[in-house]
């Protein structure tokens, strides 16, 4: 079920920043008492492969999100002691030195699981024990949630694992909301910054295709 248009769970998650401070965050409550849009996004596992290339790409952009009045958090389940391992190995390592936004460890997964995104593709009833059973690492999909000020999810999609994201894409999303919010026009397809929008009719909408 989408949970676009909804509150975002109202959930307090350990974190890690790369200094080796732990302490908790509530994403709800960022954006609410910042007054400032969120974007969280989830990876499955630290030293993989797939998420250090997100996680450093979202730190080369991270002055432009910060520039939207945006702020990036990460999440994954493991421990935030293996967290701060990984933001102390060097980048040409497989690590994520450098990375200075925190992230979330959702090791008991009540975020995850109140989110909808743990891969319980295996789950299997053991009739033997009469135990549920998760085959695998029961860890999340590339989820990515972008938040706004009231802490209200205005965009939410999920990748496969293997499958990374494009950051850029976030950028133009934040955009086009704040667009939204400030102008009051709804922005059609492939809407950039500087692009022109429209007003929400069918004769905006008709002379826009026209030309």
């Amino acid at each position: 079920m989408s949970l676009v248009g909804k509150k975002f769970p109202n959930i307090a998650v350990d974190a890690m920043n790369e200094m080796g401070d732990t302490f908790k965050v509530n994403v709800l409550e960022e954006a609410k008492k910042n007054n400032k849009k969120v974007l969280l996004f989830w990876y499955p596992k630290d030293f993989t492969f797939v998420c250090p290339t997100e996680i450093h790409s979202f730190q080369e952009v991270l002055s432009k999100f910060e520039d939207r009045n945006t702020i990036v958090i990460g999440a994954s389940c493991d421990t935030p002691e293996v967290h701060f391992a990984w933001l102390n190995t060097p980048k040409n390592n497989g690590g994520i030195e450098g990375v200075t936004y925190p992230l979330l460890a959702d090791t008991n997964r009540n975020l995850s699981n109140a989110l909808g995104i743990l891969d319980i593709s295996n789950e299997r009833y053991d009739e033997e024990t009469g135990f549920l059973l998760v085959d695998g690492d029961n860890v999340t999909y590339r989820a990515t949630y972008l938040i706004d000020e009231e802490g209200k999810i205005f965009h939410e999609s999920v990748n496969d694992m293997p499958l990374g994201r494009n950051v850029n894409e976030f950028l133009r999303l934040i955009d086009a909301y704040t667009h939204v919010q400030e102008k009051g026009e709804v922005c059609p397809a492939n809407w950039e910054e500087g692009k022109e929008a429209l007003m929400a009719t069918r004769d905006a909408v008709a002379t826009y295709l026209r030309n």
